[in-house]
């Protein structure tokens, strides 16, 4: 391989990684890679999700808090973010401080096979589909009728979304936000 093949793999890779200015995937403790979600996404999601007073957020696979904060923030709900990695978790809550929401959030180094999450309005997930896979039968148990469920970019086998729509994205990839309704 020439040296000129070799740099142009080199920034091909770098940049699906990157995602061409977007969020880089971290490998955790976890089944599933920390990939933050973009603002613009957050923001769709708990749009999408009609995220209103009295609604309590579960974000499975929470990272550093951003979707919790943000809804906590924008529009005054409560929020448990539930998220495998200590590291990540202790991030969440630093970043929730600095926010001045640490009254209306909480994150939880739990596993998400294992968490309650049915005092949930709205589910967020920004995991693969073999998690979501695994997490439906655990969402169909403990969630009332009624709540809303938004996956970014992967869908949960076995359901079918109530509203998808794409969100713009980076020049690698645009985004998929999927709503889900308990029935």
């Amino acid at each position: 391989m020439t040296q000129f093949a070799i740099k142009l793999t080199l920034i091909f890779v770098f940049l699906c990684f990157a995602g061409c200015g977007s969020s880089v995937a971290v490998w955790t403790d976890g089944e599933v890679p920390f990939v933050r979600s973009t603002p613009e996404v957050i923001e769709r999601m708990l749009e999408v999700a009609r995220v209103k007073p009295g609604d309590v957020i579960y974000d499975i696979g929470s990272g550093d808090g951003a979707i919790i904060i943000y809804a906590a923030k924008k529009y005054g709900v409560k929020g448990v973010g539930i998220e495998i990695d200590q590291g990540l978790v202790e991030r969440a809550r630093s970043n929730a401080y600095v926010e001045k929401v640490q009254h209306l959030v909480e994150f939880r180094a739990q596993d998400a096979f294992t968490v309650d999450i049915s005092p949930a309005t709205v589910v967020t997930l920004y995991m693969l589909p073999e998690f979501n896979a695994k997490l439906r039968p655990i969402m169909e148990r403990q969630l009332k009728p009624g709540t809303r469920v938004v996956s970014h970019d992967y869908p949960i086998e076995g359901w079918t979304p109530v509203h998808a729509e794409q969100v713009r994205g980076t020049f690698v990839h645009d985004h998929t936000v999927m709503l889900y309704e308990i029935r």
